[in-house]
């Protein structure tokens, strides 16, 4: 435990609500996405605090924030803890921002008792981990790890056809560091809202995550004729008719992909384009995206193929052509064994409720886990809604995952 150090929940919570101004929402949300004005107001805010703290911060080439304490033996590798600043563009308070402001308020707490660690502490705020704006997700962490090339994350473009690294640029956080630096981190802690809402209907404190669930995206184009409204059915080469019993399929597929224990699988389609999108005219062409998870990588590929599958099948009944593309791959991902078991002594020292789980949902710990031993703990979140205005959590839950948090960096740094 961290008995002489001055954490304060209060001065945690009140961050969050200052910094949740920043974009925010009519309905009590907030929308900050990556690499716009507000993306650079709430980094610039981040960087008062963290310089406040006595940390100096280094911004790499994809705009990563890289805060730095000192330790004691800097032969040492430091311990990172990390996470997010942007939003969904109807996102809430707390997802991702939590992990920030937590491992700085474990960074205000040394710098006022004058403590020091033996190993180095570094504080990340990693740049588009929503993919929002700009798809994939964890672009930032991503390009760190290798998992992207750096040159690609740049030059990805958003829907408005504006490039991420002239934004980056634009809005001021495009630094000179490489980003590979990350990989030599000695250990990555990630604090984060649970996004579901097992623990707190369990009536649990705490999850220390153990794994991450593979995932799978895809993109779907059908492309059929089209047809004005008043003409007959028969013959039509509707894309739209056509795309959807396909979505309509993803749930069905996901439902029946059971692996050996009884887990199920999930899918989601989130987004859908229409064209020539009007009122009058069957549509002759239809993209949507589509999302599938499971902790069975086997049961994960079944799914890809029954999709596949079944757009063929689709395709061929009426006329018209449908592609599958392979979007994007996370393979499933353990995390730290020794790093989880810190999270677990510290919430028994403190009298924490606490369980053992996966993630389905991806985080940038997920990319870290691929180079430097990585752990995540998950704090509940009311009725398990996020990416969503009316997000919420309570102050005693973000406490105890700070607390928490604090106790299992410090042994982990020494």
């Amino acid at each position: 435990m961290t008995p002489n150090l001055p954490l304060s929940g209060t001065r945690l919570w009140d961050s969050l609500m200052e910094i949740a101004v920043i974009g925010g929402t009519a309905r009590g949300g907030c929308n900050r996405q990556a690499l716009t004005d507000l993306d650079g107001e709430a980094r610039a805010l981040l960087r008062r605090w963290g310089i406040a703290a006595g940390l100096t911060l280094a911004v790499d080439r994809v705009g990563n924030m890289v805060f730095t304490r000192p330790g004691r033996d800097p032969r040492r590798k430091p311990i990172a803890i990390g996470s997010h600043l942007d939003t969904q563009p109807t996102g809430g308070k707390f997802d991702g921002i939590l992990g920030v402001l937590a491992g700085l308020e474990l960074m205000r707490a040394l710098h006022e008792a004058g403590a020091t660690t033996e190993a180095p502490l570094v504080l990340i705020n990693w740049t588009n981990e929503e993919g929002a704006r700009f798809a994939p997700p964890m672009m930032g962490s991503g390009a760190a790890m290798g998992v992207f090339q750096e040159a690609d994350v740049l030059a990805k473009r958003d829907a408005a056809g504006l490039e991420f690294g002239a934004e980056l640029a634009r809005i001021g956080w495009q630094g000179g560091a490489d980003p590979a630096a990350l990989q030599n981190l000695g250990g990555y802690f990630e604090l984060h809202i649970e996004q579901g809402k097992l623990l707190e209907d369990a009536g649990l404190d705490l999850g220390v995550v153990t794994h991450a669930l593979a995932q799978s995206w895809y993109e779907v184009t059908v492309t059929g004729e089209d047809a004005h409204g008043g003409s007959l059915m028969a013959g039509r080469r509707d894309a739209m008719m056509a795309a959807a019993p396909l979505i309509a399929a993803v749930e069905a597929i996901a439902l029946a992909a059971v692996a050996p224990g009884g887990e199920v699988g999930r899918g989601t389609v989130g987004v859908v384009e229409v064209q020539p999108a009007s009122r009058n005219v069957a549509p002759g062409r239809v993209w949507f995206s589509i999302d599938t998870r499971h902790g069975d990588p086997e049961r994960l590929a079944w799914m890809g193929a029954e999709i596949k599958a079944r757009a063929a099948a689709i395709a061929a009944a009426r006329g018209v052509a449908i592609e599958v593309a392979d979007f994007w791959h996370s393979p499933m991902t353990q995390f730290d064994p020794a790093l989880a078991s810190h999270l677990r002594a510290a919430a028994a020292r403190r009298g924490y409720r606490c369980q053992d789980m996966p993630t389905a949902i991806g985080h940038d710990a997920v990319y870290v886990a691929r180079h430097v031993p990585s752990v995540m703990l998950f704090c509940p979140c009311h009725g398990g809604l996020s990416h969503n205005e009316a997000e919420s959590i309570t102050p005693a839950w973000a406490t105890a995952g700070m607390l928490v948090l604090a106790d299992a960096v410090l042994a982990a740094a020494g």
